[in-house]
């Protein structure tokens, strides 16, 4: 379904209800430049790592494209699950995963109340923007935590220039993407200000320092296009 949403003046802020859930694939593709090639990126990273018994836990993994993509690739025996607190974007993700035949387990969960333990790789990719920062450092230590010796954390994030000048530019050109995209001057802004205080995003070496206090030995940036980055940590294995 075409993304209309911001069609229509402001109700409330944004959130990951049934209007976004039904819209999300749509919205996603016309929003994050380049997303299903980073996508595809990531899945082929992680087809080069996976080995069987493995476990891959996907935070804030909406509508399931990513782990149903990894889990339709992957030759061996390996444990995928999404774990999301929209109930609309779990039950998109599970009806998605059936009708492709894709072995996923998509649980509805808040992500600093379940336990994920035992992951062999954690992907959260435009989720801790969305965690407020008083508790973002928190989230990662727990995901370092729940990794095992020499495990993966993939991490896509909307991301903040150091040089403001850069910053004000690197903005123009992405609503002049939108733009190209189909959306117009008045949506645009409408989601501005529906995510104003709500998607609040750090810079590359915000990030990196962030996963590094947590304790992982190389962080890396695997593909960035402007304001959007995935980065790449690793935990010290034995």
């Amino acid at each position: 379904m075409k993304d209309r949403l911001f069609e229509k003046p402001l109700e409330k802020q944004f959130e990951f209800d049934e209007e976004v859930a039904a819209v999300f694939d749509d919205m996603i593709e016309r929003s994050v430049p380049f997303y299903r090639q980073n996508l595809d990126l990531i899945v082929t990273l992680l087809l080069r790592f996976l080995k069987p018994g493995m476990r891959v836990v996907d935070l804030g993994s909406s509508t399931g494209l990513l782990l149903i993509e990894l889990a339709r690739r992957c030759g061996v025996e390996v444990e995928f699950i999404g774990i999301d607190n929209a109930p609309a974007m779990v039950e998109l993700a599970r009806k998605k995963s059936r009708a492709l035949e894709a072995d996923v387990t998509f649980l509805c969960e808040d992500l600093m109340r379940y336990d994920f333990g035992g992951a062999d790789v954690v992907v959260a990719n435009y989720t801790l923007q969305f965690i407020r920062p008083a508790v973002r450092g928190k989230t990662v230590q727990k995901i370092y935590d729940a990794l095992k010796e020499g495990g993966l954390f993939v991490c896509s994030e909307k991301v903040l220039m150091e040089d403001k000048w850069l910053n004000k530019q690197i903005i123009d050109i992405y609503y002049d993407y939108k733009k190209g995209q189909g959306y117009s001057e008045t949506e645009i802004m409408r989601k501005r200000e529906a995510l104003e205080n709500v998607l609040i995003p750090y810079t590359i070496e915000e990030n990196r320092s962030m996963m590094k206090e947590a304790g992982f030995s190389a962080v890396d940036t695997l593909f960035q296009w402007g304001n959007f980055a995935t980065m790449v940590a690793r935990k010290r294995g034995k």
